[in-house]
């Protein structure tokens, strides 16, 4: 059976891609903090950096945040761990700092992957 991008229905998932992010989650942590390549600026506050706690998570997170992508008519999870909109919902559930998933969309493009990709790196693990 080929492995499916959710975002792209019948594209199939780069093999090396899948690779790298299954060697990082066997060397990633449940906590991390990311710190900023420059200071991220998000309704008028200022942050240094974000700490998460993916241990925190629980079943009922992930459950809320595939509802929440049906709700809005996003779709339906397919492969969690490459969906990025799933992901960075999730990480927002595991920011220490109360924010919203919207910030997400405001960060620079380096801290936004590093972030997903920590996510995802949690998510893999967490599947072994």
């Amino acid at each position: 059976m080929d492995n499916l991008n959710p975002n792209t229905a019948n594209a199939p998932i780069d093999e090396k891609e899948l690779q790298i992010a299954e060697e990082e989650a066997k060397v990633s942590k449940d906590t991390f903090v990311h710190k900023f390549k420059k200071p991220f600026e998000y309704n008028g506050k200022s942050y240094e950096q974000f700490e998460f706690d993916f241990s925190s998570l629980t079943g009922g997170d992930s459950l809320a945040v595939e509802e929440e992508l049906q709700r809005e008519g996003k779709g339906v999870v397919v492969v969690a761990a490459f969906n990025s909109e799933y992901l960075i919902r999730i990480a927002a559930r595991a920011c220490l700092e109360p924010i919203s998933y919207d910030a997400f969309k405001y960060m620079s493009l380096f801290d936004y992957n590093r972030i997903r990709d920590r996510a995802r790196s949690f998510l893999l693990r967490s599947e072994q």
